[in-house]
């Protein structure tokens, strides 16, 4: 079979399916479903598919089974699909059993990574708001002091890190994290690639009756009911993660620029082109060394960031004492009240600078997967908001007297002796606050990528410790690109921060109506509370907004367009992967037309094992069909092959494949979870991965072998479930059964009377005998023959290549959307095979196009 197909492996056919693109409903549901329990069985048997009840050879008409009543489960959990996550004897959390010394280099750590970008905000701060509203007094001064200090504590303290930190999602934070977080407890969900496995890690939680879990009921059945407001939830979670990438876009040149700028203090001679080429070059550099990693490159910088903060906090002290402390006085909020009062309209205009000062606080945020809650709660609270408020308390000194210096304010009030060490040490404290958000924006985009929302893309993680650290190389290049363009094409750093304030705002808006959400979906606090927070913050928010779009004009407009451009492809992107899902579940081949077929499949089974990899669990894809009516033979053996990613740094050989029988055993066919974890390298070659993957089903057959043995022998009449009686035994890698609190099934005694059903350890909807055992078939002797029999006889890569057209009665835009939109992000993202390394001859490759 290898050799008389293997040499089309550059050609591919297709055929077309048409379908109407309609929702799920007559797919495989995450839904609460009813089923029968007996009242005696604390077990709940879960409820075959449709599809698998023509094929069970179990009669269920029995009329002394036991009195059974009707009662209601939970989602549909693929049990299989879950297993795959489980690899024995590897720790989950990254940050567990940590000792003290390990936490203090972790707190370190997030000075380098976490706390950058806000720790850079005195440089430019002053400057931007001053150029919006120069100082006509001292009282000025203190007036935009105590905006600064209090947007400083209400935004990135009381509202980022003493809230908003708390609603991750095991571990992970950002947009997309909280939309994850919605979806686990109410399905809101439009993505197409929702893991069975997230019913199992939301844990539902039996809770008191009150009004705050009423009011959540009816918020869930609203939002789960309400196409709109799903809609909606998606494109608000969409555009604040496009701000985030816009954020990714803007910090590094708004950070560079304002600290190369220092050397016009210094230097009387350089002009503001020198200043952006040595930006550009600086920015090079930046995105260059990204790909040695969060980890190398934190410890590295977190001493200079260090350094930077002790420099702030002793340069703003210094100029307490110097000028005046009176300063102090700001933080008296009735200092605002006066500030706008006398400068109205000018201090309007202001808000786009102060907020400024708050940049960052989101990054904060997204950037929580790569340290733990408290590290960051510490070192924000001890550390970087003390040396920020005497850094800006001791610049707002200097200008009280020197109100002539404010355009370079952090510049000019460094004392002359220590102005060059400060200089290096600020830019390089710039260039590390760039790094900031880039690691923001890699998280984002993981995120997106696992949700269906962004094309895929190559993933590196740079530490054999932590998942959460990754670099993705095509957007750091990319976030290059149009970073240099935003610096040669807006040299003014004030035009950039005004951008700044437009991406920071987008995100910070839609992480406050996601919280939101969460405080009365998951939280479930008090009312009263929740309409506080989304009131005041969200009204704080919208008046610094309207501040900053104001000026859009000014050049901050490139910004906006940046962030509708990556909002379009996230969209688009998700538009046509729901699409593709829903046409391929739909599609899918009945378990009736498998039994209509028989063992042969309607073809010819030439000698052979054939691997068809599908990234579908469960279900025989249609892209098996295709192969079937295109090919004129097909293998004696077919292995369905699912490669799946599981959150631990790396899954022992032993432990790769798991397997599972599709159809009777006489069928041949079987489905295989090849686990690889996230820092594994997948550059085995073919031979040694069918050697692994024949060895493990031949494991697999043997205890298949073993567990069937078990139950023919002990249990006479009994009348389990069948998943009921093999989840009561555990068969070990060595071959030892072991009992789970219950008394083996060979203790019980006696023969069986009534014949047992084919093995299947499926709770999914695969397909089960339809007739018994027969002691001969006890033994798998037969079976692994016939195995080593197609080995030797070739083992081929079967791999079908699903894509999507609209129908030609569909409206222009979906055409323009599905046929070129997304056809061209499908062409050029990464397909989910990328490191299968297959000599052509033994590679088939067919494609099926699906109208939709």
């Amino acid at each position: 079979m290898a050799e008389e197909f293997g040499a089309g492996s550059g050609g591919s056919s297709s055929s077309k399916r048409e379908t109407n693109g309609a929702g799920l409903s007559s797919m495989d549901s995450l839904e609460s479903r009813w089923v029968f329990q007996d009242d005696n069985d604390s077990e709940i048997d879960d409820e075959e598919d449709d599809d698998s009840t023509h094929l069970a050879g179990v009669d269920s008409d029995d009329d002394d089974a036991p009195d059974q009543r009707l009662i209601r489960t939970g989602p549909r959990v693929d049990s299989f699909d879950v297993e795959a996550l489980e690899v024995p004897g590897v720790q989950r959390s990254d940050y567990e059993d940590f000792g003290i010394g390990r936490k203090i280099i972790l707190a370190f750590q997030t000075l380098g990574v976490v706390f950058g970008d806000v720790g850079t905000s005195p440089l430019y701060t002053f400057s931007v708001m001053f150029s919006k509203a120069p100082i006509n007094g001292n009282e000025d001064v203190i007036g935009a002091l105590s905006l600064v200090l209090y947007t400083l504590i209400l935004i990135p303290l009381v509202k980022y890190v003493l809230v908003v930190l708390w609603a991750n999602d095991d571990g992970e934070g950002g947009t997309f994290a909280l939309y994850s977080l919605i979806c686990r407890h109410a399905k809101v969900s439009l993505l197409p690639n929702q893991l069975p496995s997230d019913a199992r890690i939301s844990s539902f939680r039996l809770k008191v009756p009150s009004a705050e879990l009423e009011r959540s009921l009816k918020i869930k059945e609203r939002l789960e009911t309400s196409l709109t407001l799903k809609k909606l939830l998606l494109i608000l979670v969409l555009a604040g993660t496009s701000m985030v990438i816009a954020d990714g876009v803007v910090t590094p040149a708004m950070s560079v620029m304002s600290a190369v700028g220092g050397l016009k203090v210094g230097v009387d001679a350089i002009e503001q082109d020198e200043v952006v080429m040595i930006s550009v070059a600086f920015l090079v550099i930046l995105f260059s060394v990204q790909k040695f990693g969060t980890s190398k490159v934190g410890l590295a910088v977190g001493p200079a960031l260090f350094i930077w903060f002790c420099s702030l906090a002793g340069i703003g002290i210094y100029n307490l004492v110097k000028y005046d402390a009176s300063v102090l006085r700001a933080f008296n909020p009735v200092h605002i009240y006066l500030y706008f009062k006398r400068n109205s309209v000018k201090a309007w205009y202001a808000l786009g600078g102060c907020l400024l000062c708050a940049t960052g606080s989101e990054a904060m945020f997204a950037d929580l997967c790569y340290f733990p809650v408290q590290s960051i709660q510490l070192t924000f609270v001890f550390l970087v908001l003390p040396c920020l408020l005497l850094g800006y308390l001791g610049q707002a000194a200097y200008l009280i007297n020197n109100t002539n210096g404010a355009e370079q304010v952090f510049f000019s009030s460094i004392p002359s002796g220590v102005f060059w060490p400060i200089f290096l040490i600020a830019n390089i404290a710039a260039l590390i606050a760039s790094r900031t958000m880039t690691t923001a924006t890699f998280s984002c985009i993981k995120q997106s990528m696992a949700l269906g929302c962004f094309p895929r893309l190559k993933i590196i993680h740079t530490s054999r410790k932590f998942m959460g650290q990754i670099y993705i190389p095509v957007i750091n290049w990319f976030l290059l690109v149009v970073c240099l363009i935003v610096v040669c094409s807006i040299s003014s750093t004030n035009e950039i921060g005004n951008a700044y304030g437009i991406a920071e705002l987008g995100v910070m808006m839609m992480t406050t109506v996601l919280v939101t959400i969460v405080m009365l979906l998951i939280w479930q606090i008090n009312i009263v509370i929740v309409l506080s927070f989304v009131i005041f913050f969200l009204g704080l928010e919208l008046t610094f907004f309207s501040s900053v779009l104001w000026s859009v004009t000014d050049g901050s407009w490139i910004i906006l367009v940046f962030a509708v451009i990556m909002f379009l492809i996230m969209y688009v992107w998700n538009y046509g992967s729901k699409l593709k899902y829903e046409t391929e579940v739909k599609q899918k081949l009945s378990m009736d037309l498998m039994r209509e077929l028989g063992c042969n499949l309607g073809t010819i089974r030439a000698p052979g094992i054939g691997l068809l990899y599908n990234e579908l669990v469960k279900g025989v894809p249609a892209i098996f069909g295709h192969f079937l009516t295109t090919l004129p033979a097909i293998h004696s053996m077919i292995i369905f092959v699912s490669i799946k990613y599981v959150p631990v740094p790396g899954v022992p050989q032993s432990e790769r494949f798991l397997f599972r029988r599709v159809c009777p055993k006489n069928y041949h066919i079987f489905r295989c979870i090849a686990r690889y974890g996230y820092k594994d390298v997948r550059k085995e070659n073919h031979q040694t991965f069918e050697q692994l993957l024949i060895e493990s089903l031949e494991k697999f057959i043997r205890r298949e072998a073993q567990e069937r043995q078990l139950e023919s022998d002990g249990d006479e009449d009994t009348d389990y479930d069948e998943d009921t009686s093999l989840s009561r035994v555990l068969i070990a890698p060595d071959g030892s059964v072991y009992s789970l609190a219950v008394p083996l099934l060979a203790e019980l005694g006696g023969s069986s009377n009534n014949p047992i059903s084919e093995t299947s350890t499926s709770n999914s909807g695969e397909v089960k005998a339809d007739k018994p055992i027969s002691d001969a078939e006890h033994g798998p002797e037969r079976e692994l023959s016939f195995i080593r029999r197609a080995k030797e006889s070739g083992v081929v890569y079967l791999l079908g290549h699903g894509d999507i057209r609209a129908r030609k009665d569909s409206w222009f835009i979906k055409k323009l959307v599905i046929n070129y939109f997304y056809a061209f992000l499908r062409k050029n993202c990464r397909r989910g095979i990328a490191n299968l390394s297959v000599p052509h001859s033994h590679l088939m490759q067919v494609g099926m196009t699906y109208m939709v």
